[in-house]
């Protein structure tokens, strides 16, 4: 599953995470030291969901700051047939 928002287009992006160690030269130590660079990446909370998208009722892979921000229409619910 790509992990791109249908919408506006957000997808994953790279970083790193840093590993430290030391007491700061502040609070009485030598100083911090950096004992490692690894590489991640940054995933953007992605959703399914259905939505009114071009007048068609389809199923959507959608960010959350879409869905919050009011960019994804949903559907009108269904009305149940009595019989």
């Amino acid at each position: 599953m790509a992990r791109i928002c249908d919408i506006c287009g957000k997808g994953p992006s790279a970083g790193r995470t840093y590993a430290r160690r030391g007491l700061a030269i502040k609070k009485g130590g030598v100083g911090i030291k950096t004992t490692r660079k690894n590489k991640r990446r940054f995933l953007p909370n992605i959703r399914k969901v259905q939505a009114l998208y071009q007048g068609v009722v389809q199923r959507l892979r959608v960010c959350t700051q879409c869905l919050k921000s009011g960019l994804v229409k949903r559907p009108p619910a269904r009305v149940k047939a009595v019989s």
